[in-house]
């Protein structure tokens, strides 16, 4: 067995295949689940070279003791949460995301799409598989095929109405993950004209890597909007769990704006209620959260931190500036495809072209990620603390990193889980005021 501290992160399972990650660990990571969760497992699983043959040690971890796979088939990240929580039983996605075609992965979760990271199992995984897995001495399980691919999108379908909007043409990117394979299911029959780029699913991602927060990424889908006179692009990543927007102009759309608008849309079903953010997201979401009667609730960057506080506040939404969408209805899972659906459903139902539609969630001007490597990442922070400490009108807190709140902006420095990397995030009020922030917080990091 290879070094498991390679492979069992934070949240999920990943390596590069073979080196880190083979079908032994793999298998070794379905029979701990499975004796630790006592139950079926449901399993889905992406377009990766090494995904069925990842399925089927998974499934002979699972089965050798004594529990059932249920295999709802070749889909995408919220599938799997789909399936965990229709059927309320535990779940497994063999994908590794947008990571390049070389790595491979699980994400797991325990029934009704609760999330499982370091502290909630993947611990206790890891430690059963160094202690030695006990052998089942009962019957094995078995493999019992399901697709849920349809009921999926029927699901999705039911809660968003795009009957009644405007015809939209709509530009999709799926970098030949599967995005290609799902967004036909759950678009069919909806009145949309659909160009597809990159359906064609290929774990060795022929044409760029499906990792849409990559801005060299989306430059295709760009081009195709603006050449093909679309109203809309939709770009999805490998797994297909998160989704990014460009406008009609080919112009990306700042995923704090999706949320906002989604937002929006989730208060004016559900008045009153809870919104939860991550303290990258932009300012612009509480405020207008608040403007439209709702209650905001901030957290750490993670699904595990936005899960979490979601279930603490029954909040009805939460976003991620990392184009991460969680929705109540959805088990509080995340799902690009869902978010997808609330985009298209407000520009179809608007007058208004996106740029125009999406103009009033957006109200700052904001960096992106900006990271930096480092040779002492807490002496860094600490440093940029002092540095901002003394000066009045300022804000700071520890959440997750450092935030300091100035009065024409705010910034975040947070380390990496997993390398000596410092990410910057600084939202201010207009560029000026942005890129005098960003270069005084870079020069004290550099």
């Amino acid at each position: 067995m290879q070094d498991l501290s390679k492979v069992i992160k934070a949240y999920d399972v990943r390596g590069v295949v073979p080196d880190e990650l083979d079908d032994a660990i793999v298998g070794a990571v379905g029979a701990a689940f499975a004796r630790l969760a006592q139950n079926d497992i449901v399993v889905v699983r992406d377009m990766r070279t090494s995904s069925p043959q990842f399925l089927a040690a998974f499934a002979e971890g699972v089965t050798s003791q004594g529990y059932d796979v249920i295999d709802a088939g070749l889909g995408s990240t919220d599938l799997a949460y789909f399936a965990s929580g229709k059927l309320d039983l535990p779940g497994a996605m063999i994908t590794a995301s947008h990571n390049p075609a070389k790595y491979n992965g699980l994400k797991l979760c325990w029934p009704g799409a609760k999330p499982v990271g370091q502290d909630t199992g993947l611990g206790q995984i890891r430690q059963l598989i160094e202690e030695g897995i006990p052998v089942h001495d009962g019957a094995r399980g078995s493999i019992i095929a399901r697709p849920m691919a349809d009921d999926y999108a029927a699901y999705l379908n039911s809660l968003v109405n795009l009957t009644g909007i405007r015809r939209l043409k709509v530009v999709a990117d799926a970098g030949n993950g599967m995005g290609g394979h799902m967004a036909p299911i759950v678009f069919a029959g909806l009145p949309i004209d659909l160009t597809p780029m990159y359906f064609e699913l290929d774990g060795s991602f022929p044409n760029h890597e499906a990792n849409p927060l990559d801005p060299k990424n989306l430059i295709d889908l760009q081009a195709k909007v603006r050449e093909s006179g679309a109203d809309i692009g939709l770009a999805f990543d490998g797994d297909a769990d998160r989704c990014f927007v460009v406008d009609e102009n080919g112009e990306p759309v700042p995923p704090s704006a999706i949320v906002a608008l989604i937002a929006t849309r989730e208060l004016a079903k559900a008045p009153g209620s809870t919104i939860v953010y991550n303290v990258i997201t932009s300012r612009a979401v509480p405020e207008i959260v608040a403007e439209n009667g709702g209650q905001s609730a901030r957290t750490r960057v993670g699904h595990v931190f936005m899960k979490s506080l979601m279930a603490e506040t029954d909040a009805v939404f939460g976003g991620e500036h990392s184009g991460h969408y969680y929705f109540r209805d959805f088990w509080r899972a995340d799902t690009g495809m869902l978010a997808a659906l609330h985009v298209l459903a407000a520009l179809g139902e608007s007058d208004l072209p996106m740029s125009k539609l999406v103009a009033q969630y957006s109200r700052y001007t904001a960096s992106g990620e900006i990271n930096t490597e480092v040779a002492g990442v807490a002496a860094t922070l600490a440093k940029v603390e002092e540095h901002f400490a003394g000066r009045e009108d300022v804000e700071l807190d520890r959440m997750d990193g450092l935030t300091v709140v100035l009065a024409t902006g705010w910034f975040n420095l947070r380390p990496s889980n997993t390398e000596p990397l410092l990410r910057l995030n600084v939202e201010a009020d207009n560029e000026t005021a942005m890129a005098d922030l960003r270069d005084e917080v870079l020069a004290l990091v550099r």
